[in-house]
């Protein structure tokens, strides 16, 4: 079936529009083109030229000014609705394009991501409702691959790794501990090796968690591997799971912390990794733009 309507022709110059209304502005088509900065001529003739293309006669010219016809005042209101939406989305571009807006691509080891990042992270969305935050947790050695190979913008990482040919700023410390239950038969020592722990069962965080597989590598160098009773998803679980005598635990001081006249006992682990730094770290290109540098800004503030 064949139909009669118009075909729709999207070759409307927004500054014609913009004429357009200015001439109902003012009412003359001589003030407009002054406004616009076009000379009488030129402004008659874009004005011609939007007539032909919608296919209607839109002002009625007279010696004393412009008026708009019954078409012309239909798009009047049409021609308003468009150039705020063009306002409106040079404004939002405007911000993408100084960075102001989008996911800045954040990458942390387990430590950071479970213990100092939610509450700066929870500040700093709610201070900047215009950025996002994509969040992965990953071993800090793969933060840094992911950084130097541009698929992350921003990583926390412990300062035991190599970051070489990336801006590395100091963060936080981070001392990791041993976690016992109170009344576990490994003597009243007030440090140990990591190797001891081996000895015993296990209660730890998802086999995937980059602690999990920190851990796995400290492990593997002293010849042992740990026999895990359980793992589950956060540090307040291993620890109500060893204050029952289930297992040990390594952890973060600063989780094991709230955990302290319990019935568990937090033993400090004599090996140097277990004593570092975490570090906020970005490549040279991500670090000019605008919404990273703020969200680095955020994460160092006290």
């Amino acid at each position: 079936m064949s139909s009669s309507r118009r075909p729709v022709d999207y070759r409307v110059d927004p500054f014609d529009l913009r004429l357009y209304t200015v001439v109902l502005e003012l009412g003359t088509i001589t003030a407009a083109a002054k406004t616009v900065g076009l000379s009488l001529a030129a402004a008659s003739a874009r004005l011609k030229a939007l007539e032909d293309l919608v296919g209607a006669k839109l002002l009625e010219r007279s010696k004393t000014g412009a008026t708009p016809t019954r078409a012309g005042r239909a798009l009047a209101q049409h021609a308003g609705e468009v150039l705020a939406g063009l306002e409106a989305l040079h404004v939002e571009m405007a911000r993408f394009a100084s960075g102001l807006r989008g996911t800045v691509r954040l990458m942390s080891n387990t430590a950071a991501l479970s213990e100092a990042l939610p509450q700066r992270l929870g500040r700093f969305l709610e201070q900047h409702a215009e950025i996002d935050i994509e969040l992965q947790e990953l071993p800090s050695d793969a933060v840094l691959d992911a950084l130097r190979r541009g698929v992350g913008d921003v990583g926390i990482v412990a300062d035991h790794v190599d970051t070489g040919g990336l801006i590395a700023r100091p963060w936080l410390d981070d001392r990791l501990v041993a976690l016992l239950p109170r009344g576990a038969a490994m003597g009243a020592a007030r440090s140990m090796p990591f190797a001891a722990l081996l000895e015993r069962p296990f209660v730890g965080l998802s086999a995937d968690s980059g602690l999990s597989r920190f851990l796995l590598q400290q492990a593997r160098r002293s010849g042992r591997m740990p026999q895990h009773r359980v793992r589950v998803a956060s540090f307040d679980a291993v620890a109500q799971i060893v204050a029952c005598g289930v297992g040990v635990a390594v952890m973060p001081l600063s989780a094991a912390a709230r955990w302290r006249g319990a019935q568990v006992r937090i033993v400090a682990l004599q090996d140097a990794w277990a004593r570092r730094k975490l570090m906020i770290c970005t490549s040279g290109q991500a670090a000019g733009r605008p919404a990273i540098q703020a969200l680095v800004d955020a994460l160092v503030e006290p």
